[in-house]
């Protein structure tokens, strides 16, 4: 008897978590690469604010300011990341040498409490840490036999390395407390971890720069315009950018104020937040290996896409509820299980897609470029953005969230 396809999905899908399993044992380097990538940038990531505020006095304009370095380092990367990769030194290298500069950094940086030395060097930092992610995404394009299929499972790792980096962070603070940030906080953590992560990628696998072409590898990589449906994708993925950044700015202040009702605290809505990167990894493990072959690259693109705008639906109509329905807030719990299908099934196609599409000697500079689209401009329009838009929304030090919400909700409804 011929299996349904509810039996062929299963099947399907248990077939893919035998090839996440299995890479973790037949690419333990990648797999240790793109978890200590992510684990140092979650260590830093999601509590820099906090810190700034609380142990450095800063205002939210001087904050802002420091968060708008890393995109703006992004900027740079095709200039960089991309010549370096396909042109001047091996891959695995300049991994290397940037982490462990950004490492070195990074412990400067948890002595100052000045604005001025703390962005400048904070942006010296970025200019180290922006090429990495391209540079680590090109780098086990290269290395795996088949990209399509392997490189979902592998970059899982950089989610579990997210979220482990945050519990280990939250477990230091506990532990030693916060009277001297400098010797225990995030800085040390993500400090520790650029070392380590510079010294184990002098033992990832081989990748030579690129031979016998064009030196000015990155303005091959603006070619790819000529191709209409990467130019419309290349767009469409800098619109979305500025959105993400919403979910990434607004989010943990809006659990705050509807968190309370259901015995959610500020302490510990950033452990309800995992459950994003809990589906992700599920997404990005299971359902994306399984996914892009057998749907290709545009519906998998569509269904992140629509998720987008029913994840911001949910945020925006709890608001006026929470307090007469708390059950809401839990629907809004649930909603941030979308970000698995929001970040993989967009996102992380989209490098995948560049890599598809580009000519195999200018692939690291088109890694930087789409980049420039996800974490450099648009994350920097995305950025100010939230802030204008939580002002404009705001009377007596109160926030519309309904408001606030119902912009990106249209926005990323209109991208689908």
């Amino acid at each position: 008897m011929a299996e349904s396809q509810a039996e062929q999905t299963q099947k399907g899908l248990w077939d893919e978590m035998g090839v996440a399993i299995r890479l973790v044992f037949s690419q333990p380097k990648l797999s240790a690469m793109m978890f200590l990538q992510y684990a140092i940038w979650g260590a830093w990531a999601v509590a820099l604010a906090g810190y700034l505020v609380k142990h450095c006095g800063f205002n939210g304009q001087q904050v802002g300011w420091i968060y708008a370095v890393f995109p703006l380092a992004n900027l740079v990367v095709p200039f960089t990341a991309g010549q370096i990769a396909d042109r001047w030194l091996p891959s695995q290298v300049a991994i290397a040498l940037f982490h462990l500069l950004g490492g070195v950094l990074f412990f400067v940086l948890g002595f100052q409490h000045s604005f001025g030395p703390m962005i400048v060097l904070m942006f010296a930092y970025c200019l180290l840490f922006a090429p990495t992610l391209a540079l680590t995404n090109s780098l086990a394009f290269r290395n795996l036999g088949d990209p399509q299929r392997d490189f979902g499972p592998i970059r899982m790792w950089g989610t579990i390395g997210w979220i482990v980096s945050n519990l280990i962070l939250s477990f230091m603070r506990q532990q030693f407390g916060t009277e001297k940030p400098e010797f225990i906080d995030l800085f040390m953590l993500s400090g520790a971890l650029s070392i380590l992560m510079g010294l184990l990628s002098f033992t990832l696998p081989h990748t030579p720069p690129s031979t016998g072409s064009d030196p000015l590898a990155f303005r091959e990589a603006f070619v790819l315009f000529k191709n209409r449906s990467y130019l419309f994708f290349f767009i469409l993925a800098f619109i979305v950018a500025t959105e993400l950044q919403l979910y990434y700015i607004l989010t943990n202040p809006y659990l705050q104020v509807i968190g309370p009702s259901v015995g959610i605290s500020s302490q510990t809505a950033p452990a309800w937040q995992t459950v994003a990167q809990i589906a992700e990894i599920f997404v990005i493990a299971l359902l994306l290996p399984y996914a892009l072959p057998r749907w290709g690259v545009r519906k998998c693109m569509l269904i992140g896409i629509i998720a987008w705008p029913i994840r911001y639906v949910v945020f925006a109509v709890t608001y006026p509820l929470y307090t007469t329905v708390p059950a809401m807030v839990w629907l809004t719990i649930a909603s941030l299980a979308l970000h698995g299908f929001c970040y993989v099934f967009f996102f992380v196609v989209a490098f995948i897609y560049t890599d598809m599409v580009a000519p195999k000697d200018i692939r690291a500079s088109a890694q930087s470029l789409i980049n420039v689209a996800v974490l450099g401009i648009g994350s920097f329009i995305g950025s100010v953005f939230a802030g204008w838009l939580a002002d404009f929304f705001t009377t007596d030090k109160t926030t519309n969230y309904g408001a606030v919400f119902a912009v990106p909700a249209v926005i990323t409804a209109l991208c689908a």
